[in-house]
């Protein structure tokens, strides 16, 4: 990562366009994200990790040459001779080695089984060896640990956590903050072991992992070690080279990140700072990066350099808010503490203030959502008491503080070292009005995404201070938001666009079409409130039609060639023999590719529009309903087989799936929701990725919500534990419909649940504990829907004037064109223009499903 900083840092000075730059690197694939290394388990493929691309390094004409490491580097002659056994001159050296693993020196540590968490190929080793393994332990309780336990846990292992230290994360978290973390993690089915280390590790006959004795003499039965203990300087190659090397390692440099040879730089991981220190986080990697940078282009000016930097973190690991800034563990002499703790909800909170009242540090474990705006008020005076700081909205704390109280020193975003002051002129200086373009002309906010939420609120801030008018309106056509929207048509029972628009649309839409933005999210609102202001809920009558997007014109998803997939509903993923033979059937007869999802279902590719109705018939006839694969609606409800099958299972959650996906079917929500229930602790199901997730207990059954598998994944937030069945559903509808109310258009839940004020604390406020006094309404709101779900294929099917709109060119409704012919190729479907021959047949193209 910091390599490929590095290298953008070149670019960006012009030294690319002037000098060669070579890069040699060991691994197999180009520069990635090691920070969102676990989300591979979550869903998220090698290429979306990938920090750069072919266009980057051929644009800059940067040479890659990857699984070719340095191997030798020979200063006199100035030359770096890499594995392949090619030898490369320099006029500059840089070395962005990083760090390895250790693995403590236990016996039995090269068994098979046994593997360490540091890249994309221990990744999917780990993945193949577990599918035949039990259980595992992981040695290390830090980030890395954590993490590991996880990723072996969502691959069906009992995960055992061995941890050297008395608490988990000790150099992030202190005795408190370990404790509440303890506490969360153990509630989710991993088994904590702190205060031991490994002792040995046992194996077979064939060299294969079997168990691990523990220092205090205990024995854990396993059948695979992930070693997770820390990483150290990987500096031998600068020793060999004859570098200087710190006592306990690293290359050491100075503050423009030169080594003991001045045509020699070290940044990252590898080297050991100005100030002593080597820095195992990416932030003080990236700060180096552009030191070195701008020392090899000539551009660093005086006082600039690289002398230490800022530690604070702020993580998500398991689920689980942990962060820790500047002085965590009150070292300065009489500093005081301030504390809140909730055991029962996993929160504690620790503030480190001196005498004068200036923040030292904290510490924050579960609820991490104050941590933009504590880290950069580190050493000053807070314009609000200490505990304002920790306690929740509404336990008697006085009035919170903004982004505004932030001093311009103030670093905002850690990653990429930008202060507030830098971020307020790119607002008022180079005349950036939004969030991205901020993003893009300060960097702010591309690094982890922890100062995304502070940045917003600085830009409208400045925006304001400027006389610029915030406009919170959805689009052009609207001034309100999607939950005022929502508010008024619930209110006004409003049950059209065109009424909307009209009557509360900007002055100069009135009378208008509306637009791409605000059609489809009225028509989401209106469907989700067709049970209570009576509305038909049908997406494809009248002016509905008019208003959605792609997809839902035709109940099924647009692919790139212009085909559609059908995706019929398979509540739990439960399925009969019978069905099976249809889908099979139906794929056949019509031609079509089929593909198990990752929802349990299966899809069918490349249908004709006109096909559509003759596919649904079969379907329908054979008890199937649409999937709303192509809806903002709630898409699957997956499950494991649960206690009716599996030795691990406590609760039936298929039937609990079930229940669920026929409770919510048809929903519509301002985005897509997905749902999972898991049987027990193991989770097989994946439920703690789900916009709302079910885990059985043996007390009943524990909600998570918020989660989200998808390109920034989010893992759930506990909601409610071991509650009822009746307890869990009231749970659920009151969640969705506070959702659906309250989000904003195309809002995940996940997001939403981090923008929402108040977080997830207000989310369990109004859908628990009922504090807004809504929870009746809710729950009557999704009764009706509940009561008043109709399956859109069999309502298509059933109205030939609704069956009119499935052709697949508009010029030739009652049959296929016979001009253009579909013919498959690799398995999808196009259409074969090359028999349009002769000058009396007129070409005709695809645009879409349709051809005017």
């Amino acid at each position: 990562m910091v390599g490929q900083r590095f290298l953008e840092a070149l670019a960006d000075r012009g030294v690319t366009g002037r000098a060669r730059v070579v890069v040699l690197c060991e691994e197999p694939r180009p520069a990635y994200d090691r920070v969102q290394l676990t989300s591979y388990f979550s869903g998220t493929t090698p290429e979306e990790l990938s920090l750069t691309d072919e266009a980057f390094l051929a644009g800059h004409g940067i040479e890659l040459h990857l699984g070719d490491p340095a191997e030798a580097v020979d200063r006199a002659a100035r030359t770096v001779t890499a594995r392949s056994g090619r030898t490369f001159t320099y006029d500059t050296l840089v070395l962005a080695t990083g760090s390895y693993p250790f693995v403590p020196p236990v016996p039995g540590r090269d068994s098979t089984g046994c593997f360490v968490y540091r890249t994309i190929e221990d990744l999917l080793a780990i993945e193949a060896y577990a599918k035949g393994a039990g259980s595992g332990v992981v040695v290390g309780g830090g980030l890395l640990g954590l993490e590991a336990a996880g990723a072996l846990a969502g691959l069906g292992v009992d995960a055992h956590i061995v941890e050297f230290n008395d608490r988990l994360m000790a150099l992030q978290v202190d005795a408190g903050g370990g404790a509440a973390l303890r506490r969360t993690i153990e509630g989710m089915g991993l088994a904590v072991h702190t205060g031991v280390g490994g002792k040995e590790i046992t194996a077979d006959a064939d060299g294969a992992v079997t168990g691990m004795v523990l220092s205090d003499g205990s024995v854990l039965a396993t059948d695979m070690v992930v070693f997770s203990a820390g990483v150290r300087p990987r500096d031998q190659l600068a020793r060999e080279a004859g570098l200087d090397v710190g006592e306990r390692g690293g290359v050491v440099v100075d503050a423009h990140c030169r080594t003991s040879d001045p045509a020699v730089y070290a940044i990252g991981e590898c080297a050991r700072a100005a100030d002593g220190t080597v820095y195992g986080l990416v932030a003080p990697g990236y700060e180096m990066a552009e030191t070195a940078a701008a020392a090899i282009a000539g551009t660093a000016a005086d006082g600039d350099g690289f002398t230490g930097a800022d530690t604070s973190t702020k993580l998500k690991l398991l689920g689980v808010d942990v962060a820790s800034f500047g002085d965590a563990h009150g070292t300065a002499e009489g500093c005081l503490d301030v504390v809140y703790a909730d055991s029962r909800s996993g929160v504690y909170k620790k503030l480190v203030v001196a005498g004068d009242g200036t923040l030292l540090g904290g510490v924050l474990v579960g609820d991490a959502e104050a941590y933009g705006l504590l880290r950069p008020l580190t050493g000053s005076v807070p314009p609000v008491a200490p505990e304002a700081l920790v306690l929740p909205a509404g336990a008697g704390a006085p009035a919170a503080i903004g982004p505004a109280a932030l001093p311009d020193e103030a670093v905002v975003c850690s990653c990429h070292n930008v202060t507030k002051g830098t971020i307020r002129g790119a607002v008022a200086e180079h005349h950036c009005t939004t969030v991205p373009e901020v993003r893009k002309c300060t960097k702010a906010g591309t690094g982890c995404g922890s100062c995304v939420k502070v940045l917003g609120q600085l830009v409208n801030d400045e925006l304001a201070a400027q006389g610029v008018e915030v406009d919170p309106g959805l689009c052009g056509c609207f001034a309100h938001t999607r939950q005022e929207l929502y508010e008024i048509v619930l209110a006004l029972r409003l049950t059209s666009f065109r009424e909307l628009l009209d009557g509360h649309g900007r002055p100069e839409a009135r009378g208008g079409e509306g637009c791409e933005v605000c059609k489809p999210a009225v028509a989401s609102v209106i469907a989700s409130l067709a049970p209570v202001i009576g509305a038909d809920g049908y997406v494809l009558d009248g002016e509905q039609a008019a208003l959605q997007d792609t997809n839902d014109h035709f109940l099924a998803n647009l692919q790139k060639n212009g085909s559609y997939s059908v995706v019929p509903r398979v509540p739990g993923g439960e399925i009969t023999p019978e069905k099976l033979i249809v889908i099979g059937e139906v794929a056949r007869d019509f031609g079509l590719y089929t593909k198990i999802t990752g929802g349990q279902r299966i899809d069918l590719f490349g249908a004709r529009v006109d096909q559509l109705p003759m596919i649904w018939t079969r379907l329908v006839d054979a008890g199937f309903e649409s999937g709303h694969a192509y809806g903002k609606a709630l898409r699957t409800v997956k499950s494991c087989v649960g206690e009716t099958w599996c030795r691990y299972g406590v609760q039936d959650s298929v039937r609990m799936a079930i229940d669920l996906e026929l409770r919510y079917r048809g929903l519509r929500a301002p985005h897509k929701l997905k749902s999972a229930v898991s049987g027990c602790q193991r989770e097989c199901a994946e439920a703690q990725s789900k916009d709302f997730g079910v885990i059985a207990t043996a007390g009943g059954w524990n909600l998570y919500v918020g989660g989200n598998g998808g390109a920034t994944p989010r893992h759930a937030d506990l909601l409610a534990q071991d509650l009822s069945d009746a307890g869990l559903v009231r749970l659920i509808d009151r969640f969705l419909m506070f959702y659906i109310r309250t989000a904003d258009r195309l809002e995940r839940t996940s997001v939403w649940l981090e923008r929402i004020e108040g977080g997830l604390a207000h989310v369990r406020d109004v859908v628990v504990h009922d504090s807004l006094g809504i929870c009746a309404e809710l729950e009557a709101m999704m009764a009706g829907h509940v009561a008043g779900y109709r399956d859109e294929w069999a309502q298509t099917l059933d109205d030939p004037d609704r069956l009119r709109r499935f052709v697949s060119f508009v010029n030739a409704p009652d049959a296929p064109d016979p001009s253009v012919r579909f013919v498959p190729e690799r398995d999808q479907l196009k259409p074969d223009l090359d028999i349009l021959a002769g000058p009396d047949l007129p070409v005709r193209t695809l645009e879409g499903a349709q051809t005017r």
